[in-house]
């Protein structure tokens, strides 16, 4: 009859940590640091644009005489948009006493009584106003609507009630105006009367909306945090030579 072995005696099996390759370890570098970079390059690069932009548009309007190129060797970026932003504070500064406001009327009389500029000036005039608006409350809420089909959600951005004109056609409801962004392009979508109760408001942005719908649902709302500290412990794991998760292609 054999001994029985004492449990204390026997030596635990050592842990047996996976290396990871060398060229895993490349990937993983060269996926983290494009992550981290892309954002910032694609943030510069609409930055850039939007301001020679502007520039090609103002630059033209400005005398040579008060260029900034035209005593320096080379050009400054960005001189027309400094100068639209102190044209428009300016005319903003007018447009709020006696004499601008008089002017502004003046102007917008002689646009009232041009039969295709009218509806177009109105249109847009309406448009600014609502959307520039501290007290206005067009896009201020984010809600949810089945549609395309019965089962199947949709987000959508509410806008103003219908004018009475138009809810008295409507059917014996309390109705709202919503609009429902297309994805990956919010600048296009749909507008239409649903009733209230049809609506399920969210807790969210209209920022966190609009990421979500430009990133066809991969930047969901509230994961910025958690997409950092996924960044940051994959990071981590590089340091150490530990095993990580490999981002999926």
């Amino acid at each position: 009859m054999t001994d029985p072995v004492d449990p204390f005696l026997v030596s635990p099996k050592p842990t047996v940590v996976p290396h990871i390759g060398f060229f895993a370890r490349l990937r993983n570098y060269f996926l983290t640091g494009l992550v981290v970079a892309g954002p910032v390059a694609v943030t510069a690069w609409l930055t850039w644009s939007f301001i020679k932009w502007v520039d090609g548009l103002v630059g033209p309007l400005i005398p040579p005489a008060l260029r900034p190129e035209t005593y320096l060797p080379v050009a400054i970026p960005g001189t027309g948009l400094v100068i639209a932003l102190i044209g428009l504070t300016l005319l903003g500064f007018l447009a709020a006493n006696l004499v601008g406001r008089t002017l502004v009327e003046l102007g917008e009389s002689l646009l009232n009584r041009m039969p295709i500029v009218r509806p177009i000036y109105k249109t847009m005039k309406q448009i600014f106003e609502t959307l520039f608006s501290k007290t206005g409350s067009s896009f201020r809420k984010v809600a949810l609507v089945e549609f395309p089909a019965p089962g199947m959600w949709s987000l959508v951005l509410l806008s103003q009630p219908p004018s009475p004109g138009i809810a008295e056609k409507l059917p014996q409801k309390e109705h709202v105006s919503v609009f429902l962004p297309c994805t990956p392009n919010p600048t296009t979508g749909f507008f239409f009367y649903v009733p209230r109760e049809a609506l399920v408001e969210l807790d969210i942005t209209v920022e966190a909306a609009m990421s979500l719908l430009i990133s066809a649902g991969v930047v969901q709302p509230g994961s910025g945090p958690e997409a950092q500290a996924k960044l940051a412990a994959m990071a981590g794991t590089l340091r150490a030579g530990a095993p990580g998760p490999v981002p999926a292609k």
